[in-house]
């Protein structure tokens, strides 16, 4: 007999979770490949790159707001939350900035994998119980299906100069998405150039 599969899409918290997850498997991925893979280095933390804006992009539109509104009493919590995004948003800028094979370039990722990881550690243990205590089932499912529908014209590269909070960052996404979509265009058919010109 098929087991029942809930239809219930997956709340907030199981949302940015699954980012988090993502994200740990793409750091750890990363602390595998040895000194002389510097191409696959970069690709790995191109992938990084885009998950980590992404990520940064909907909390800030989303989440964070939500929090904000709902829960006054985390207000502290989200303040930090956004200072920590805009450091890590920073290092994300200069590590897309850094060749692979740059000296800095490891110790930049090293860098940003513990800043992640102290954030992560933070939002799961305090805010994602704080908002488990605070908004009901039906708040936090509305709150993961928003969050799921922002991915869509979230910034796929970092923006540490734009807006992280309403109303700014709203403009500031409806302008970078569109400039982020494009440079990928371009790059993708810069390296293809290259790759031809390789062959």
């Amino acid at each position: 007999m098929p087991t029942k599969r809930s239809t219930t899409p997956p709340d907030a918290i199981r949302v940015l979770k699954d980012d988090h997850a993502e994200v740990e498997q793409l750091f750890k991925r990363f602390e595998q490949l040895g000194p002389k893979a510097s191409a696959t280095k970069r690709k790995v933390a191109d992938r990084v790159i885009e998950a980590l804006s992404v990520h940064a992009g909907i909390e800030e539109t989303v989440l964070y707001p939500a929090i904000r509104a709902q829960m006054p009493d985390a207000e502290s919590d989200v303040l930090e939350a956004l200072e920590e995004h805009h450091l890590v948003k920073s290092v994300l800028a200069e590590l897309e900035r850094t060749a692979p094979d740059d000296e800095r370039f490891v110790p930049k990722m090293t860098v940003l994998m513990e800043n992640v990881r102290h954030h992560v550690k933070e939002e799961e243990r305090d805010l994602f119980k704080q908002m488990r205590a605070s908004m009901s089932k039906g708040d936090l499912t509305d709150l993961g299906t928003a969050l799921r529908g922002a991915r869509k014209t979230a910034p796929k590269r970092p923006h540490p100069h734009a807006s992280d909070t309403p109303p700014g960052n709203l403009v500031a996404t409806a302008i970078t998405a569109p400039l982020d979509a494009a440079l990928a265009i371009g790059e993708t058919a810069a390296n293809a150039v290259r790759s031809r010109g390789r062959s």
